[in-house]
């Protein structure tokens, strides 16, 4: 993992979250959930930050690497993953999904994107950090 910081992390979730704003703000609420992960790809791209879709996530099981065709929606910078939905409830199974990707990803943040709401930043996100985040400098 390159040389990240609790700081660095912090501001690129800000840019994430302003980013899904953009989209629901542009969008709004209703479409499926793929509409939404074209659009915010595409919003991040244009902010300058560099993001991977749908790709496998390794499934390493008593040491062998298995593909399990587990994938996630989004990866941000190499370092938070971000799993987006478009669903009425949040329910808790979507927590435990996105920090499994974590760490299988070893990746220290995890974020859930709900564009299924009134308001992204008060009800639809949520952000995630594992024992990686706690490693990390502050600056």
């Amino acid at each position: 993992m390159k040389n990240l910081t609790k700081s660095y992390l912090k501001e690129l979730t800000y840019e994430i979250i302003g980013a899904a704003i953009e989209v629901h703000k542009e969008m709004g609420p209703g479409l499926l959930e793929k509409v939404y992960e074209v659009c915010l790809i595409h919003e991040l791209e244009l902010r300058g930050i560099k993001v991977k879709s749908q790709q496998i996530v390794p499934v390493c099981y008593k040491g062998a690497i298995l593909n399990a065709e587990l994938r996630y929606d989004l990866l941000v910078e190499d370092c938070i993953v971000v799993e987006l939905k478009a669903v009425m409830e949040m329910i808790p199974l979507f927590d435990a999904q996105v920090m499994s990707y974590a760490r299988l990803l070893e990746v220290p943040k995890a974020m859930l994107l709900n564009f299924t709401c009134s308001n992204i930043f008060k009800q639809g996100q949520k952000t995630f950090v594992n024992d990686l985040f706690r490693l990390l400098p502050d600056k």
